[in-house]
């Protein structure tokens, strides 16, 4: 739908509030202007590929290639295995090792490709950032990431008491007659 403003001062001089609102959007949010940046990233690596990968032709295999093209942007120490400060979180002196991509911020980079992915026409069903593989290569990384840094990383275990207080919760009471 398209709002006609007239061209010429002499059809009209006033314009109506909705039509001045829609050449100027409402800023978008840091998450939202992330989002866009990161899709248009990851748009351009595509294109930039030999030969160029379209969006329709994009799988799981480009995204995990983009993640490890990203490694090299990276802040964060990852520490070799080989390394002496292997498995310690606060190394006493500088080392050779690597800086890569934190395991947090590929996480939600992929949150946020994954949702671009579909306000982009891509189906749920398709999307390549969904993939299993893509959630195998995150959980690499996080314990890879852990074991370097001497941080381990486990799953919060449920308390007896709290699994049995919701499985009464859960079952239907009895009336008694």
């Amino acid at each position: 739908m398209s709002i006609n403003i007239p061209k010429d001062p002499s059809e009209g001089s006033s314009r109506s509030a909705t039509a001045d609102q829609s050449h100027h959007p409402a800023p978008l949010s840091r998450y939202e202007s992330q989002k866009r940046r990161d899709w248009n990233t990851f748009g351009q690596y595509l294109k930039n590929q030999r030969p160029p990968v379209s969006l329709a032709q994009c799988n799981f295999s480009h995204v995990l290639e983009f993640l490890r093209y990203l490694d090299q942007f990276g802040k964060t120490k990852v520490h070799i295995l080989g390394c002496a400060f292997f498995g310690q979180p606060d190394p006493p002196a500088p080392c050779t090792c690597p800086l890569r991509q934190a395991w947090g911020s590929l996480d939600a980079l992929i949150g946020r490709l994954r949702a671009a992915y579909e306000e982009n026409g891509g189906s749920p069903e398709n999307n390549p950032f969904g993939n299993g593989a893509i959630r195998v290569y995150l959980r690499e990384v996080k314990e890879c990431q852990a074991k370097a840094r001497g941080i381990p990383y486990k799953k919060k275990k449920k308390r007896k008491n709290q699994i049995k207080a919701s499985e009464e919760m859960k079952a239907p009471k009895l009336q008694a007659t």
